[in-house]
């Protein structure tokens, strides 16, 4: 006790030092430094990591928009492949609309298969070209013969361009080998292609250097003041070129980006360092009158705070949940007890809402715990603003939240506290500086026309909650008299999907579509049926959503896949070889990342071509993880099998994935054609999604047709396939191939004739 006494002495005697306040100078005055150092290097770091994005923008903005000329191109070769016979004058009427359309080219070129340059668009101001050999040299000469030979794209690199200036000439071949009828050829200058491809924004704050493996091949903005300093590099994926690009920010783009803070901190905190010394030897003034009254006060204040700060701390464990800081369960359950408890007495009633948050497990499996818990803390923080003396919020555990609402007078109270609920998911939660809309599904059970006591409320309040999310989240159920049934209903349905893959009780139907221009069946989507033991065949929807919920969908998509792979097998050497079947995959197939590995299997198992498979998934699956969905799905368009977006304009349709994703197909939604004679807007629509679709190379199929007016609409706006109970209903396998055989698949007339 004497030494701590003594120390104690010795710590207020240094404190009431002279020298004192100028040590917490000097400290305030390292803090200031150490901190303005620290500001300085974030914001450098900022700066470059800013800078490293326009570069990444940059390079993939350039990326992409080269492969579409380049896509662009290569369909101009494909009609020329299709038509052997084009006309020079129709050639030049597609080029003059592929020059309007773009804008960029220089000149769009056919070249004969001595690599002479015979048509040209436009004429004027490149009428010297016609008739030169774009072989000009032996390393030219070599590369075009080997892209006529193996039927592959060259790209000449940035060249002297005969018209004059620099520029890249890009060349397709008209089929390959000894069928090769000479080359579609695009040129572009580089100043137009670079300003096409870059924003205004970028060409004026940045000077941008264009790199062919180590020579430099062009650079745009040299005037200007620039900071070498700062130079960001980075690969650009081109086709056949080693492209890097350079870029170097200005000055000024620099200077409006840097921050103000440093100088601001280490002045403020030197300051703050100034009135803390000042402060301090006014204190020492008074702690020398004071000393041990001050002391004796903070001894007894400490121990005050510190005996509240446990307590405090106690009562917080017992009752809240760490991570959200609501009520846990057990409190929950405890007040829930006692709340129940009164409302007998009191003759009142009590609702309790289970809640879940929609596709939290998605995005926790997607975007890491640590986005899962911060994500719980914002719905926490919303749900929280609800509580009052009548209402507690609580977290249950994993993407579970339970409310209690006491006192309820009427229905109309529920309603309303839903409403608020409802409300605190209206806005999207700001997580890891990203905005996520968030929605919630409840089940309601009041007490006591659902349950007497807490554990059947709350059984009963589970039983609801699973009842709204079969009617598609985004909702609530109240609970009412046989859902527990039909609970157990389901909860047995569950238990037998665990054995139907093991019993082989799955079979598929299919669906033909028919080829409007041909009126031949060249292909069929292959459809899921459960030949239950006891509840005879039951549809997808019946079990679907369960497979879907239990992780039970992946091996059943393998079984869909292999069971394909297994028909078109069976058919091969028959009538029917030449059919293709389509199969879908849900969201969370395509999340599995030995899903094109299996489909791979599949197909060298059976010996199946890969072209005779096609895949199809709905718009809202192509969106979600678009970069994970774009590796898996260009992995699949290089296997060969054909790609497929079902249910087109009614999910969250957008242009830029039919341009980046490797689509062959689009299906209309069945909501489109059913009415397609009898409304004009829906008239409007599918003609716009037809040629939208055939201008960007891709096929069209229209599904649900019903009646013979829906099915001559559509040919005669060029839709190439049509698929729905006019033509045949989804059939076994036997009955498809016996209508085959027949002739009648189209109901009431015959294949052959044309429609």
């Amino acid at each position: 006790m004497e030494k701590t006494e003594s120390a104690t002495n010795v710590m207020v005697k240094g404190l009431l030092h002279p020298v004192f306040p100028v040590l917490i100078l000097i400290v305030f005055l390292g803090i200031a430094s150490v901190l303005k150092y620290g500001i300085d290097r974030q914001d450098r770091r900022q700066l470059e990591s800013s800078l490293a994005s326009e570069t990444q923008a940059m390079a993939a903005n350039l990326e992409r928009e080269f492969l579409v000329h380049v896509q662009a191109i290569r369909r101009m070769a494909k009609r020329i492949e299709a038509n052997p016979e084009l006309t020079k004058e129709l050639w030049r009427q597609d080029a003059r609309n592929y020059l309007d359309d773009f804008g960029v080219y220089q000149a769009l070129e056919w070249i004969d298969r001595q690599f002479v340059i015979r048509w040209l668009e436009p004429l004027s101001g490149n009428e010297e070209v016609v008739g030169y050999n774009v072989a000009f040299s032996a390393d030219r000469r070599a590369a075009l013969k080997a892209a006529q030979a193996n039927g592959t794209i060259d790209i000449s690199g940035v060249v002297d361009l005969r018209q004059g200036g620099k520029g890249l000439v890009i060349y397709v071949p008209v089929h390959s080998g000894d069928d090769n009828n000479g080359f579609v050829a695009g040129v572009f200058q580089m100043e137009t292609l670079a300003r096409q491809l870059l924003t205004s924004r970028v060409l004026e704050a940045f000077n941008i250097r264009i790199f062919e493996g180590e020579a430099l091949a062009y650079e745009l903005n040299t005037d200007g003041e620039f900071d070498t300093r700062y130079s960001q590099t980075v690969d650009v994926d081109l086709p056949t070129m080693n492209w890097s690009l350079t870029v170097t920010p200005s000055t000024a783009w620099i200077g409006s980006r840097k921050s103000i803070w440093p100088w601001t901190t280490f002045t403020s905190i030197l300051f703050m360092g100034l009135l803390t010394s000042l402060t301090t030897l006014l204190v020492q003034i008074l702690l020398k009158h004071n000393r041990a009254l001050l002391k004796t006060r903070k001894e007894l204040e400490f121990e005050i705070d510190q005996r509240k700060a446990v307590q405090q701390d106690l009562v917080r464990l017992e009752s809240t949940d760490a991570l959200t800081g609501l009520a846990n369960r057990r409190f929950f359950m405890e007040d829930l007890s006692h709340t129940l408890s009164i409302a007998d007495r009191q003759m009142r009633q009590v609702a309790l809402v289970m809640m879940d948050l929609d596709r939290f497990q998605m995005l926790n499996d997607t975007l890491g715990h640590q986005f899962g818990d911060e994500l719980l803390i914002k719905v926490s923080e919303r749900l929280n603003s609800l509580s009052s003396e009548k209402i507690l919020v609580a977290y249950s555990g994993g993407d579970e939240f339970m409310v209690c609402q006491q006192h309820v007078d009427s229905l109309d109270d529920v309603i309303h506290l839903l409403g608020q609920i409802k409300q605190c998911f209206a806005e999207p939660f700001e997580v890891q500086n990203q905005a996520h809309c968030v929605t919630a599904t409840m089940g309601i059970a009041v007490y006591p026309q659902s349950g007497l006591d807490t554990d059947t409320l709350l059984r009963n309040a589970d039983i609801a909650l699973y009842r709204a999310k079969d009617q598609g989240r985004n909702t609530y159920q109240f609970y009412t008299e046989g859902m527990q049934e039909r609970e157990v209903m389901r909860l047995e349905l569950d238990k037998d999907l665990s054995q139907a893959l093991a019993n082989d009780e799955f079979v598929l139907h299919f669906q033909p579509q028919v080829d409007l221009e041909s009126a031949e069946i060249g292909s069929a989507e292959a459809l899921i049926r459960w030949q239950h033991p006891r509840r005879g065949l039951l549809p997808p929807i019946d079990f679907i959503p369960l497979a879907e919920e239990s992780g039970r969908i992946t091996e059943i998509g393998r079984w869909v896949v292999m069971a394909a792979c297994r028909q078109l097998a069976r058919w091969r050497g028959t009538a029917f070889e030449h059919l293709r079947i389509a199969v879908n995959l849900s969201g969370r197939e395509l999340d599995d990342e030995s899903l094109v590995d299996h489909i791979q299997e599949a197909l060298e198992t059976h010996n199946v071509p890969p072209h005779q498979l096609e895949v199809e998934l709905t718009e809202e699956i192509f969106i979600q993880n678009i970069e994970h969905n774009l590796n898996q799905l260009s992995r699949l368009h290089k296997l060969g099998v054909h790609l497929a977006i079902d249910d087109f304009g009614v999910g969250y349709s957008s242009l830029g994935y039919l341009r980046d994703f490797p689509v062959d197909l689009l299906k209309i939604d069945r909501s489109f054609i059913t009415e397609v004679t009898e409304r004009h807007d829906d008239a409007v629509i599918t003609r716009a999604v037809i040629n939208l679709a055939h201008n960007l190379g891709i096929r069209v199929v229209a599904e649900g047709v019903e009646t013979m007016e829906q099915l001559a609409f559509l040919k005669d706006h060029h839709c190439d396939l049509a698929q729905g109970y006019l033509i045949s209903r989804p059939v076994p396998a036997a009955t498809l191939e016996k209508a085959l055989s027949e002739g009648t698949m189209v109901t009431g007339i015959p294949a052959d004739t044309r429609i």
